[in-house]
């Protein structure tokens, strides 16, 4: 038997039964507080590392994090936008890229993907990104450009969900809030955008003041 099914198995026997009222409740429908666009890859475990229940994330997943503009014909990343944004009403959207992504070491060295043509051109979505590294860094090594590139492609990716109208309408509301992460495998470390500083920096750090509150909420309710 494969691993991913005896898991269901382990799954029905074991996790479910602990976890029955939740998933009875979400049987009744769903409310997501973030839609979390990250990459189809394998290493990548949403649930673990922002340790949320089922039902607290309503997730979109492809090669590369990416989201491509908003154009009028219908492709599954702009619909699942829209009804996330519009229909879910989620009100934070998340953009998480990682170390290690084999997509943006396509999107660096494109002339390797001969053999993958849709992959190559999925990956020109990240292009901006790319021509940005080679610009503010001509002189880097390989690492020092991909650490770069994992950044920018976030970054160029937020600036694509903003041309989406259900998003820029949300925005221009004040109810819809936008991340951008890159998660290191390795260290378990994740850093996120901060627009005002223009630098992506500790998630503790970028998001000190919410945790704060936490803080006091749970003081508070002891």
């Amino acid at each position: 038997m494969p691993n991913f099914a005896a898991g269901v198995v382990r799954f029905q026997n074991e996790v479910f039964p602990k976890k029955k009222d939740l998933f009875e409740k979400l049987s009744q429908g769903q409310s997501p507080e973030a839609l979390f666009i990250t990459c189809s890859d394998s290493r990548i475990e949403t649930a673990m590392i922002t340790q949320t229940d089922p039902g607290e994330l309503f997730i979109c997943r492809n090669a590369g994090n990416i989201v491509p503009p908003h154009v009028t014909h219908t492709g599954g990343m702009t619909a699942s936008i829209e009804f996330a944004v519009a229909a879910l009403k989620v009100p934070h959207i998340v953009i998480c890229g990682h170390t290690e992504c084999g997509a943006m070491k396509g999107a660096m060295n494109p002339e390797g993907l001969e053999s993958l043509p849709h992959v190559k051109e999925w990956l020109s979505y990240s292009r901006a990104a790319v021509d940005v590294v080679k610009e503010i860094a001509p002189d880097a090594n390989e690492e020092q450009k991909m650490k770069l590139l994992l950044e920018q492609n976030v970054i160029l990716q937020l600036q694509h969900l903003k041309t989406h109208p259900s998003v820029a309408a949300r925005l221009a509301k004040g109810d819809l809030v936008l991340h951008g992460w890159v998660y290191d495998i390795k260290t378990g470390d994740v850093v996120a955008w901060d627009e005002a500083e223009n630098k992506f920096v500790a998630v503790d750090k970028r998001y000190a003041s919410e945790i704060a509150k936490l803080a006091q909420g749970s003081d508070c309710a002891a």
